[in-house]
Order: structure tokens, then C-alpha cells, then sequence
């Protein structure tokens, strides 16, 4: 039970974003010895891994646990449709649902981005679980959120009121993504039935690759994926609606 708790003391730091072994055992109050052990046996087990820094991160193991235990008609029908939008724009799609301060990958396309992570793999992964404190996936998922989620993820987000108020606005956000090194993202919100945030659907490329701003073409693209996702939802469940079309 010991082991557990100090594992749990690491992984409530984790959520708030990378941490460096120095910082565990500063937060932590545990020992370097102790703080080492539990970090690299938990990074084993892929509830933690490590940025391009080296510092560590909440796994990707912890993410697949939250898609396998919510697993619905999204995360089925999202591969297909991902796939489609990346062999569209060229760029990597991805869908993400937020689960308190995470972001979780549900579902990813064909790796079309041309970066990958300390450990080698694919940024995009499945069940890949982050903290939704910056980039434009976050933002989106934040942007809708009820005042009392707003201002827990206002605590250790990157980003401020007054720019999640223009996301909602646009209905889109756009920038560089914290999740791929050297990354810009485009994302939009795919709205439940109720007319609730509950995915973000987001397109990454290199800064080589994005436009300056987003142009119809990729506006375009996204909405349209966004209105297949709810094609095939509607053929099943019925429960989610699209964002809208974003820059017709």
C-alpha cells in the first residue's frame, strides 16, 4: 500500500504537466533514491513515460484504461474517418476527449506527421494521455466548459480566459502543439447531443507544412470530417452532433 500511495503522489504531480526527477522529489517530499525507483518501474509499466527533455509524463497506459472503460460508438467509427482526413490534408488527425485535467487520444489516424517522441513512437497513439493545459486541442475542450471545470483548468493552463472567448467565438483554435516538438495544430469541437463539448477533432503538422492561418481548405476538411464522424453516429447511437462547418 505504501508503494501505491507514493506511485498516486506521482501521478496527481503528473497531471499537472511534465515534471523532471528533481521536481518529483521536490513536490514529492519522498527521496531521490525512492522517487527514481517508483518513477522508472511505473515508466515501465507505461503509466509514465518521458518528453523530449526526458522529463516525465503521464503513459499512454493510463489513457488506453480510460478509452477501454468509455469505449463508445466514437471511438469504433473514429479510425476510418481520421485515416481519410489525413490522406486529405497530409497532416495527422486526431480525436481527443478530456477526462479532468487529461487530454486522451481516442482516436488517431495513419501516422502522417513526420515527428516522433523521446521514446521513438508515434505522438498520436491511441490511448496516449496528456495534460490539457496547452496547444488547441486543449484550448477547444476548455473553451465550452462548465465555470467551475473552466476554472480548475484555468489554474495550470497556458492559455487565459480572453483566449478560449475568441475560440468559442470562431468555433476553431490554431497555434503550436506542446503534444508533437515543433508542431502547429488546427482544432474543432464535435458536440454531443446536448450541445456539450466532447471531443476535439485536430489536424497537426509541421510548421513547414500549416499555413499561417487557417485557410478554407483545411477549415473545409475538418468540417467535413467532423460531419462524417456524425454520419456514422447517427447510423448508431444517434448520440453526437457535429461542430458545425467551420470557414464555409
Amino acid at each position: 500500500m505504501g508503494v501505491l500511495d507514493k506511485a498516486a503522489v506521482l501521478l496527481e504531480i503528473l497531471e499537472s504537466g511534465p515534471a523532471s526527477l528533481v521536481e518529483l522529489v521536490a513536490y514529492s517530499g519522498m527521496s531521490r533514491p525512492t522517487t527514481h525507483r517508483i518513477a522508472v518501474a511505473m515508466e515501465r509499466l507505461g503509466l509514465l513515460t518521458r518528453d523530449v527533455q526526458g522529463r516525465f509524463m503521464l503513459g499512454p497506459r493510463l489513457g488506453m484504461l480510460a478509452v477501454e472503460v468509455r469505449h463508445d460508438r466514437l471511438a469504433e467509427v473514429a479510425g476510418p474517418v481520421l485515416a481519410e482526413l489525413a490522406a486529405r490534408t497530409g497532416l495527422a488527425a486526431r480525436l481527443y476527449r478530456r477526462r479532468r485535467a487529461l487530454q486522451i487520444c481516442v482516436g488517431s489516424s495513419v501516422d502522417a506527421f513526420d515527428g516522433i517522441d523521446a521514446a521513438g513512437c508515434d505522438p498520436a497513439a491511441v490511448g496516449t494521455a496528456r495534460p490539457a493545459s496547452a496547444g488547441p486541442g486543449a484550448q477547444v475542450l476548455y473553451a465550452w466548459a462548465e465555470p467551475e471545470e473552466l476554472y480548475e483548468g484555468l489554474r495550470h493552463a497556458r492559455f487565459t480566459p480572453a483566449q478560449l472567448a475568441v475560440v468559442r467565438r470562431r468555433c476553431w483554435a490554431y497555434g503550436p502543439d506542446p503534444i508533437a516538438p515543433r508542431a502547429v495544430s488546427y482544432a474543432v469541437p464535435v458536440r454531443a447531443a446536448s450541445g456539450a463539448v466532447a471531443e476535439a477533432l485536430v489536424l497537426t503538422g509541421s510548421g513547414a507544412r500549416m499555413p499561417e492561418a487557417p485557410d478554407r481548405q483545411l477549415s473545409r476538411a475538418a468540417a467535413d470530417a467532423a460531419a462524417s464522424l456524425n454520419d456514422a453516429l447517427l447510423r448508431g447511437t444517434g448520440e453526437l452532433s457535429p461542430a458545425g462547418r467551420v470557414g464555409s
